[in-house]
């Protein structure tokens, strides 16, 4: 009794030092990571900052971002409303802090979406090759051939104007590029010497796929996916800005530059310099840290 008692905090003192060690492997991997790329680490908490406000933005608002206040109109900033309020008389902080929700979280879903898309066809288009890998990239090819923003609009103006729409459009686009990246890493990664000994150990062609050729992609589709986010926010904030994404009654940042408001921009500035200023930042900060990731993942780089 004594000695399976025994046993049995053994094997809970082996589990618990191995989260212990995991936690201190990974936190000595941030830190790294922050000595090595500072500007990196910046671009990771600018990141991380505007996540928190996607989240708790409609909570940490001062005001309504919709209502409405005639007297208010075109205010300038001051101390009831920080940025100052728009040609309706709404305030813009609170405009900013929600619409956050709604540009990034386009942002994140139509990178999930492609990426997962994007890697599965690239992968397999690289394994199975012959045909099947003929066929799908003289359409991407195709595909490729549009411009991003055009076909994104040619999209949207036959959908029509919705959330769903706007995901399903900037997905589309984003796709090529995707399966393109991948399959060029996927094709070095089949010619590898693991991949040659589990098909010799009759390991399936699922399999391999799955466990051997897509894991040792996973850099390349991490570095694409932080390089893609700010495009994909910025080309959701275009199509709102032309009119031609969000419903108008949707809060977002490329709505809020969009319409009436760009008449009002040389009288009262701060209509656009916030929303932009806000769009810039995210931005900013999404491409700095991708490029910092793609330092220290791209084994091509890591001697640099």
């Amino acid at each position: 009794m004594d000695s399976a008692k025994s046993e049995s905090l053994s094997q809970v003192g082996e589990i618990q030092g191995v989260r212990l060690r995991s936690r201190r492997t990974m936190s000595g991997s941030v830190i790294r990571f922050i000595k090595k790329k500072p500007l990196g680490a910046v671009g990771l908490g600018i990141l991380f900052f505007f996540m928190l406000l996607a989240v708790f933005g409609a909570q940490l608002a001062p005001l309504s971002p919709t209502e409405i206040s005639r007297e208010e109109r075109l205010v300038a900033p001051n101390a009831a409303h920080w940025f100052g309020t728009d040609t309706v008389g709404r305030d813009i902080f609170s405009r900013i802090l929600v619409g956050a929700r709604l540009s990034i979280m386009v942002g994140v879903v139509v990178v999930v979406i492609s990426k997962v898309i994007g890697t599965a066809l690239g992968v397999m288009s690289a394994y199975i090759g012959g045909k099947f890998d003929l066929t799908l990239q003289r359409v991407v090819d195709a595909w490729s051939s549009f411009p991003t923003l055009i076909l994104a609009i040619a999209i949207m103006s036959v959908a029509g104007q919705s959330i769903m729409n706007v995901i399903i459009a900037l997905t589309i686009t984003a796709l090529p590029r995707t399966i393109r990246i991948v399959r060029s890493t996927a094709l070095a990664v089949k010619e590898s010497m693991y991949v040659d000994a589990a098909r010799a150990m009759g390991a399936s062609h699922v399999r391999i796929m799955a466990l051997h050729v897509l894991p040792n992609c996973m850099a390349t589709v991490i570095v694409i996916a932080s390089a893609s986010l700010g495009g994909i926010i910025l080309a959701e904030s275009s199509l709102s800005f032309l009119g031609v994404g969000t419903p108008d009654e949707t809060i977002s940042w490329g709505a809020m530059l969009s319409g009436s408001q760009q008449r009002y921009f040389a009288t009262a500035p701060w209509i656009g310099i916030f929303p932009g200023l806000a769009l810039t930042l995210v931005v900013f900060g999404v491409n700095i840290f991708g490029d910092a990731l793609r330092d220290v993942l791209d084994p091509r780089l890591r001697r640099g």
